[in-house]
């Protein structure tokens, strides 16, 4: 299917939306109420497009492609109404871009920035919100809200927990936790997929991860979550060689066994990696105590250890033990290893007791 965005002649699958047809092709179109794996919102206004012969402004992120179609996605009438759509946003003077925890990685701000607002043209003063820090992994910032309704979807949609909704109606409409309790004393189980598909500062985790750290000072690197067999991917975001904070792989997340989403383990049960108690080299006993050694000597001494058990007791005297924690290709090499090395069929694993 073949549709032209700003002068581009462009190809894409039917079933997609105008705002997944430009982002695949580097076109940019700003968009807060969605995210990729939530589907089609159309609620914030953020990605409105002209389509030559419709009457009126569409939402990219809700309107469907089809042959043919000519849009365009910086008129001045477009940025225009984007324009209205941040200020009204920022209006209330919530938005502190020099302390929040989330600038470098804000939406609203990459937007604000690429229409060239530096401050709102309307300021409606407003009592401020205290912040909820009853939950132990998540603060919430009620000020900083767009209500886009991300929280919300990612909540009831993707993890179906069903802890977050809106409550109220009108200018008292909110994001509220059950029957609008603090998220600590709700029925929250702390996967904080909230806090990654927020767009803005309103959700952010707590603990070190918050000291201090914005999230482009951060190295990412993928790696699988040691915590069960599903094979989550992660990325492990540190700086200067320490562990700050833990979130799912977005890129490509179709791909991924856990399609983006992590549970309380994978997003925060991952700080052990720079724990002063962690071994960090093999120890065997001497002289009754356990000392550091290098791995040739501790591989050695096992391979000797177990060696001497099968001559002395015979094969089916030895047992092992394999996890559902490392690959399959490491579960297949120890069974090999025990039954063609050991000869014994003594071989278990952590998924079946």
């Amino acid at each position: 299917m073949k549709l032209t965005i700003d002068g581009r002649s462009i190809e894409t699958t039917a079933g997609r939306t105008i705002l997944e047809a430009a982002r695949e092709n580097g076109i940019y179109v700003p968009a807060l109420c969605y995210h990729p794996r939530l589907g089609k919102a159309g609620r914030c206004r953020a990605c409105v497009v002209e389509i030559e012969g419709v009457r009126g402004l569409k939402e990219a992120c809700a309107t469907p492609v089809r042959e043919g179609m000519v849009v365009s996605t910086d008129t001045p009438r477009v940025l225009e109404v984007r324009r209205m759509v941040v200020e009204l946003l920022l209006s209330e003077g919530h938005h502190q871009c020099l302390s929040c925890q989330a600038s470098g990685n804000c939406e609203l701000q990459q937007m604000a920035y690429m229409l060239g607002i530096e401050r709102p043209g309307l300021l409606f003063e407003t009592a401020p919100e205290p912040l909820d820090t009853s939950s132990e992994g998540i603060v919430r910032e009620a000020d900083k809200c767009i209500q886009c309704g991300r929280c919300v979807a990612a909540c009831q949609n993707l993890v179906v927990n069903e802890v977050l909704a809106f409550g109220y109606r009108g200018h008292a409409a909110r994001v509220i936790a059950d029957e609008d309790r603090p998220l600590g004393e709700s029925s929250c189980v702390l996967c904080g997929e909230c806090v990654q598909v927020c767009p803005v500062g309103a959700l952010t985790l707590t603990g070190p991860r918050r000291a201090r750290v914005r999230p482009y000072e951060t190295t990412a690197t993928r790696v699988t979550c040691p915590y069960c067999g599903v094979g989550c991917q992660i990325n492990m975001h540190t700086k200067d060689n320490r562990f700050v904070y833990s979130e799912a792989c977005e890129e490509n997340w179709e791909r991924h066994p856990n399609q983006g989403m992590l549970c309380v383990k994978g997003r925060f049960g991952l700080d052990f990696v720079d724990s002063p108690d962690r071994l960090r080299a093999p120890l065997v006993r001497r002289d009754g105590k356990l000392v550091e050694a290098s791995w040739d000597e501790a591989l050695d001494l096992v391979a000797g250890k177990l060696k001497g058990i099968k001559e002395a007791h015979g094969a089916d005297a030895l047992g092992f033990f394999t996890s559902a924690k490392v690959t399959n290709e490491e579960n297949y090499a120890l069974q090999k290893l025990a039954r063609v090395v050991f000869g014994t069929n003594n071989v278990d694993h952590c998924a079946r007791l």
